[in-house]
């Protein structure tokens, strides 16, 4: 793993310059290209049980900066009254059918390519967390993820639409082994490992796998 995150071309210096050149470049085409897609997931989200086509939160940004992120709707209305911030689980009833195929596909993420573009997110990254988020762990206890050690190093750069621990992590590992591969990006990113992981990212949307719970590759 070492040797494919260290960079060899790129001085240290231009790397964040890079890397938002890349995103900014890369966000920019994705909303031109992705504008039929939104048109026919937001018609078929509204024929599917009348609810709102969005679905906004607050997540906790580089620095623990707080942005509102956007993403289309794959749960029921007001999936969250009774539970709160708790992650979805495997066959998880307060999804959709056609919630089902956009987690899959990752297509219910396309609307976060606007936080993208403006800066509050980049392609690569830790995932974006909502601020208070809890965790049920398998004893039934409650863990909220800010108490969770390695949650303020993965703070340290801007949160990202995919990257190593959301790729390459078991889904329905606790958050906490998750943060282990949040740092070895943090300590090892550079231009040329985001683009390695977004490829991969693309070929996991491309096979429907990003709900697989064994590996996506």
């Amino acid at each position: 793993m070492t040797s494919t995150v260290v960079n060899h071309t790129l001085p240290p210096v231009a790397i964040p310059a890079a890397k938002r050149a890349l995103d900014v470049a890369l966000a920019g085409v994705g909303l031109v290209l992705s504008s039929p897609v939104w048109a026919l997931l937001a018609a078929v989200i509204r024929l599917e049980d009348g609810g709102p086509v969005f679905f906004s939160q607050e997540r906790a940004g580089e620095g623990g900066r707080v942005f509102r992120v956007w993403k289309f709707r794959s749960m029921i209305p007001d999936a969250e009254r009774h539970v709160g911030a708790i992650q979805a689980t495997e066959g998880d009833p307060r999804v959709t059918r056609i919630g089902r195929l956009m987690r899959a596909t990752a297509m219910d993420e396309l609307p976060q390519l606007w936080s993208i573009f403006v800066g509050d997110m980049s392609f690569v990254g830790p995932r974006a967390l909502r601020p208070g988020e809890i965790e049920v762990l398998g004893n039934g206890c409650l863990e909220a993820l800010e108490d969770v050690p390695g949650y303020d190093h993965r703070s340290r750069v801007r949160p990202g639409l995919t990257g190593i621990a959301q790729i390459y992590a078991p889904r329905d590992v606790p958050r906490r082994d998750k943060f282990r591969y949040d740092r070895i990006y943090v300590e090892r990113q550079s231009f040329w490992l985001d683009v390695k992981l977004i490829a991969t990212s693309f070929w996991i949307t491309f096979r429907g796998r990003w709900e697989a719970r064994s590996s996506k590759l």
